[in-house]
């Protein structure tokens, strides 16, 4: 018999982390949980491992270990760890076979570092780590021949759309957005939307880090840098395509003219599931596209001017260097002001915009140039604030 595939996932209690339990739980006998990771939510995390019984459990607040070693104090089996180090050493564990990376922000770069270094695969759900240091990433996947396969719902698309054109060159990737909230609403109107505004998506159920940034599409512009890494084109080949439907996750164009794309009703766990099991596809529970009930299929170009998120994306692209970490760093400031009523939706824009100006940039950074820069941009985006 051959042994079950020893999954960790990083960010377990978030909604890519939940979703990939009931992928595992739906195929228990080809998948376990090796290891549990957390920032904060203790509780959770603690009755996660109750029902999967992993070897180890991470909360990444040090403050929160005395409370998980409690919630957990009568399953001596389940080792309990806190911290940052805790987190790139644990993904180093020899029986693990695949770490889902769905930590949120910055965060999960350093861990998905040492999980490449381990030669463990990388089922990426953070897209962070290749907006911050996606040259990096690439080079360390080659260099220590560890396979990287794309969580994210439209990169997923993609991957699925080129699986069997081997060298077949892209002529373009067709990266579509929902929109968001506010795909239909004034500048005057969006000047004014709240948080909770903006926190009602109209097709997607995820964390609400990752929910403001799809409102102002920066979460599509940190897509957009992904996608040029993950699938080696240039920005210039990646058009975005606002989808309200949110039936095709995305398409790729080749060179003789057609197109593939990959459609399905909006349910995370397919893409989670088939970064697990490539290139078998399992059965999955749940419900069926019906394209007669989807009636049709709408396709936008994207108002720039509206959502400056994504136009500071494409710039921070096109400068290329340790821009998009300047980037992705003044909008974790600035994302988690706005959750805390201290930024307005449009500010937000701004003070990115200005943190780009005054950040200090490197057109050719190594890993702790990046560090560095991360540091210096969410100061000077605290500051602007």
């Amino acid at each position: 018999m051959s042994k079950k595939k020893q999954i960790a996932i990083l960010g377990s209690t978030g909604s890519i982390g939940t979703q990939a339990l009931e992928v595992i739980e739906e195929h228990s006998d080809l998948y376990e949980v090796y290891c549990l990771t957390a920032n904060n939510r203790v509780e959770l995390l603690a009755q996660q491992a109750r029902k999967f019984q992993p070897a180890a459990v991470v909360i990444a607040n040090e403050k929160r270990y005395d409370e998980l070693k409690s919630l957990l104090s009568d399953l001596p089996d389940i080792k309990v760890y806190a911290g940052a180090r805790a987190l790139d050493e644990i993904v180093e564990a020899a029986p693990i076979d695949m770490v889902l990376t769905a930590m949120v922000g910055f965060a999960g770069l350093s861990p998905t570092i040492h999980a490449i270094k381990a030669r463990k695969a990388i089922a990426l759900a953070n897209k962070e780590t290749l907006v911050v240091a996606g040259e990096l990433i690439l080079q360390l996947a080659q260099q220590y021949h560890t396979p990287i396969l794309p969580v994210d719902s439209e990169h997923s698309a993609i991957f699925q759309s080129i699986v069997g054109e081997d060298q077949n060159p892209i002529e373009k990737i067709l990266l579509t957005a929902s929109g968001g909230p506010f795909r239909l609403k004034t500048m005057e109107e969006i000047a004014r939307v709240t948080k909770a505004d903006a926190l009602r998506h109209p097709t997607w159920d995820m964390g609400a880090k990752i929910t403001i940034d799809s409102a102002s599409m920066m979460n599509k512009g940190f897509e957009v840098i992904e996608a040029k890494w993950l699938f080696g084109v240039d920005a210039r080949q990646i058009q975005v395509l606002v989808h309200p439907q949110s039936i095709v996750h995305s398409a790729v164009q080749f060179q003789d003219g057609s197109v593939k794309a990959q459609l399905g009703i909006p349910d995370m766990r397919l893409p989670i599931q088939y970064a697990f099991s490539f290139p078998k596809r399992l059965p999955l529970s749940g419900d069926r596209l019906d394209l007669f009930s989807a009636r049709k299929l709408e396709f936008f170009e994207p108002d720039l001017e509206k959502f400056r998120c994504l136009a500071l994306a494409f710039e921070a692209i096109d400068r290329g260097g340790n821009m998009p970490c300047i980037v992705n760093a003044a909008n974790e400031v600035v994302n988690r002001a706005f959750l805390e009523d201290r930024c307005r939706f449009l500010q937000m824009a701004d003070v990115i915009a200005e943190t780009m100006q005054r950040a200090t940039f490197d057109k050719n950074p190594d890993y702790e140039t990046y560090i560095e820069t991360d540091a210096e941009a969410r100061r000077i985006a605290a500051e602007l604030l």
